[in-house]
């Protein structure tokens, strides 16, 4: 059957779909219908709001623009704005169905832009199938948007349609079907022929199929240095061949080949590399069967693929296999793409996306996927944590890495080529801002990251016989961030570091096993002076330096041979805190608490005391505050602290609301130099306008720091955030102790576990 052109999308649809028809038109016709909506960034609550908003103060910025254009990147929407533009004539694999019929798929791509990038975008959809009409509407657009992405318009007329505006526009134009699609692929490319030991120059590959997406990838990977006589491109007739004049145009001339073979089978014999951007059951068994060892099989084409995975397990063992879908491995996924090649792209206020900034988009994805994996896309492979092998050449979606990696890359190559009109000074720091983008806790802890990296420290890692604790540690070491100590057996280590591919040999990384450390002799002795008075014999702390690891990487700590540790991953928090405090007092004058940060929609509190007091008295509450200010401040915060309440100045009275009365009257007395008041209620504490109902209260603006009444509201309002959605939590931070030590939630992820041994080394020596 003659392969007819095709190409990945989005996602990928699947043969057996995961949704039934009444379930996708419930999720997008429920609520308001669609997938977008439009939210202000800025406040329209009063006159005043408005008139800056709009009439008369808008007229300063619109005199600034036409004065210098480039500030329309300051005033406006235009630098973090896309458009996603189609006229429907290639709907995923559906045909010419039309411009309106293409708008659910336009405003899928504009969530993925958000959702993936924080890339704003809007969908137009242009009625006409005239190629002239279509570009004279969109030429026009360029001071609206920052880049335009162009969508399902079928080939040839979407090679002459971005050509042209790429022409007329002085923004990114981008066809991605044609260039996501190749990008994605050159990215796996260059990882099998890594695991392949083939080379770029000499691999002989075939590309059936010679629509948009299938002459992008041609290119693309020419640009990267693979021999234009090595590749073998086909379509419906058969081989593209010099000579040949059926059906051909100016695009599939560009790639045809001197050669006297004129069918797919005929090309496919001895080839190392074919791509299938054309229809299911276009390769058959003799076709695979004729290529050469290890074979690198793309059969990228939606719904189904060329070949599936299985078929080629049937006929050979030594295969590498890619294909458009999500269920299964390698997926050629163009939402790895497209949303970070706009985010660089944008921020450098590109002219254009070109083969440099491409190139360097799959060269980054290629690295990606030959690094440790994190636990997030563990989650993704129903916790099966992937490896760097013929099962694992491309990223997977959701990677929260994508969004720090790919934008850098792009906007590096950007402005090396001279794409780019702002230059970015420091990539390492807009690689984290990048992250802050997509991941609250990124933000708050950024700046911590930064002080932690100017002065290492060396963190004990005291549940290091843990998967998750070992890929945290060596996180740890690789962002620069100190030396990572795993403590515990060394051979269980080492052979749980083997099954999970975790490389432990590099520098940073040292073991220590509690057992034949020849320290022992000095925290037993330590120990056991501080504990002889409550009840401990000798033996009995020989038992815990001995087996016990959190009581040993505590005494490190104590006694000067680690600067801070993090526990947790396998107890529960007040298990782990008493042993800690076995080994370890409060700093002097200092109150040992919890506080937990909760980050939601842009603003971050600090919450007081989630782990330690059950019911605090009005002293416990005075020190709490204290504590949490002094925390607020060491990570750039000017504390106003709230004394919560379920009253609010007096009313309702009640027997638990004097204790914080009190506590109040306690902090007065002891003239501290942060603001706070009380007792109010939480409403009262964050919303403005309810605090202006009390204009005697002493805090300058809303609370950053809530000191909760009992360990129970603590932790129930926090968890009870988190849980709902729309609030991350960063803690309990263990504070008030003499040494640095953090303890994480049981069960704890390892990008948890790296953010709170980041946190222990930064509070160590302060």
């Amino acid at each position: 059957m003659a392969p007819k052109e095709n190409h990945p999308k989005n996602g990928g649809k699947r043969s057996r779909p995961s949704v039934t028809e009444k379930e996708a038109l419930d999720f997008h016709s429920e609520g308001r219908p669609g997938k977008l909506e439009i939210v202000p960034t800025k406040p329209m609550a009063t006159q005043r709001d408005l008139s800056l908003a709009y009439s008369p103060g808008v007229a300063v910025p619109v005199k600034a623009i036409a004065a210098d254009p480039a500030a329309a990147y300051d005033y406006t929407t235009r630098g973090n704005m896309v458009a996603v533009i189609s006229n429907g004539t290639a709907i995923l694999g559906l045909g010419n169905l039309g411009a309106l019929a293409s708008k659910p798929v336009m405003e899928g791509k504009s969530v993925l832009f958000k959702r993936f990038a924080d890339v704003d975008s809007i969908d137009l959809e242009v009625d006409t199938e005239n190629v002239d009409e279509f570009i004279n509407c969109v030429r026009y657009l360029g001071p609206s948007f920052g880049g335009i992405n162009l969508e399902d318009i079928k080939a040839p007329e979407c090679f002459i349609i971005e050509s042209r505006l790429r022409e007329l526009m002085d923004i990114p134009v981008f066809h991605d079907d044609q260039h996501g699609t190749a990008i994605i692929a050159a990215a796996g490319l260059i990882n099998a022929l890594e695991l392949t030991g083939r080379d770029l120059k000499t691999t002989k590959l075939v590309c059936n199929g010679a629509g948009a997406a299938a002459i992008a990838c041609i290119e693309l990977i020419k640009s990267m240095g693979f021999n234009p006589e090595n590749i073998i491109l086909c379509d419906t007739k058969g081989v593209i061949y010099q000579g040949r004049t059926e059906g051909m145009n100016q695009w599939k001339s560009a790639h045809a080949v001197k050669t006297d073979r004129r069918t797919l089978e005929e090309a496919m014999k001895g080839a190392d590399v074919v791509f299938g951007l054309s229809q299911k059951g276009a390769f058959t068994e003799e076709m695979i069967r004729s290529m050469a060892e290890r074979p690198i099989i793309f059969a990228m084409a939606n719904p189904d693929p060329e070949i599936t995975p299985e078929e080629v397990a049937r006929i050979r063992d030594d295969a590498i296999m890619a294909t458009g879908r999500s269920d299964y491995p390698n997926q050629v996924n163009n939402v790895l793409g497209f949303p970070y090649i706009f985010r660089g792209a944008l921020d450098v206020r590109a002219r254009q996306i070109n083969d440099a900034m491409k190139i360097a988009a799959a060269e980054a994805l290629a690295s990606l996927a030959r690094e440790d994996v994190p636990d997030d896309v563990a989650a993704a492979y129903q916790g099966i944590r992937p490896r760097f092998g013929p099962q694992y050449i491309i990223p997977v979606p959701f990677d929260p890495r994508l969004i720090s990696a790919i934008p850098v890359a792009v906007a590096k190559a950007a402005i090396e080529s001279g794409a780019a009109r702002r230059v970015i000074g420091d990539l390492d720091a807009y690689g984290r801002e990048l992250s802050a983008r997509r991941d609250p806790i990124a933000a708050t802890t950024q700046n911590i990251y930064a002080q932690v990296r100017r002065s290492p420290k060396r963190v004990v890692f005291a549940e290091a016989e843990e998967e998750q604790v070992m890929r945290a540690a060596v996180s740890f070491i690789n962002q620069g961030l100190g030396t990572a100590i795993l403590l515990g057996r060394d051979d269980v280590i080492r052979s749980t570091a083997e099954r999970a591919g975790i490389e432990l040999d590099r520098p940073g990384i040292e073991i220590v096993n509690a057992r034949i450390s020849n320290r022992v002799e000095a925290y037993i002795d330590y120990l056991y002076a501080r504990l002889q008075r409550e009840g401990y014999l000798q033996r009995d702390v020989q038992r815990l330096i001995h087996n016990d690891r959190n009581h040993f990487a505590a005494c490190m700590v104590a006694l000067g041979d680690a600067d801070a540790m993090v526990t947790g991953t396998t107890r529960n928090y007040a298990t782990a805190l008493s042993d800690i405090r076995r080994c370890i007092d409060p700093k002097p004058g200092h109150k040992v608490i919890g506080v937990s940060i909760v980050v939601s929609r842009g603003r971050t509190v600090f919450v007081a005391d989630t782990a330690v007091h059950d019911m605090p008295s009005a002293q416990d509450l005075a020190d709490v505050a204290c504590e949490a200010a002094r925390l607020a401040r060491r990570m750039g915060y000017e504390p106003r602290i709230a004394m919560l309440a379920y009253s609010t100045f007096g009313q309702p009275r009640g027997e638990r609301s004097e204790r914080v009365r009190e506590a109040v009257a306690i902090l007065d007395q002891r003239r501290v130099n942060f603001e706070y008041d009380g007792e109010m209620a939480a409403d009262v504490a964050l919303n403005a306008a309810r605090m202006e109902q009390y204009p005697f209260n002493r805090l300058s603006g809303t609370a950053n720091v809530l000191v909760m009444p009992a360990i129970h509201s603590a932790s129930i309002s926090t968890r009870m955030l988190e849980e709902l959605g729309g609030s991350t939590l960063i803690g309990p931070l263990l504070v008030g102790l003499d040494k640095s030590v953090q303890i994480t939630s049981m069960g704890a992820k390892d990008a948890d576990i790296v953010n709170m041994a980041a946190i222990a080394a930064y509070n160590a020596g302060s």
